[in-house]
């Protein structure tokens, strides 16, 4: 089973193949998105990581507050949409 992963304060020039490469070096990742702006496309500087059940706190461990492109990520599970 897959559980998703919030990442905040992403750079602006941040890409799903950034945060996927970014990721994988601490297990496999399944999905990696970035959320963009639908009027400019521009990049809302978060995005979702979907890892594995069981890496889930490794990855959280390993990424949370870690430098990504200039700027300090956080890391932590998403939480369901309402």
């Amino acid at each position: 089973m897959a559980r998703t992963l919030y990442i905040g304060n992403l750079p602006w020039s941040t890409k799903a193949e950034d945060l996927e490469e970014a990721f994988s070096k601490y297990g496999d990742v399944i999905n990696a998105r970035v959320i963009s702006d639908r009027e400019t496309g521009r990049s809302r500087g978060f995005g979702f990581v979907e890892v594995n059940d069981e890496d889930v706190e490794k990855f959280i461990a390993a990424m949370n507050g870690t430098d990504l492109g200039g700027r300090v990520i956080s890391v932590n599970e998403a939480k369901a949409r309402e």
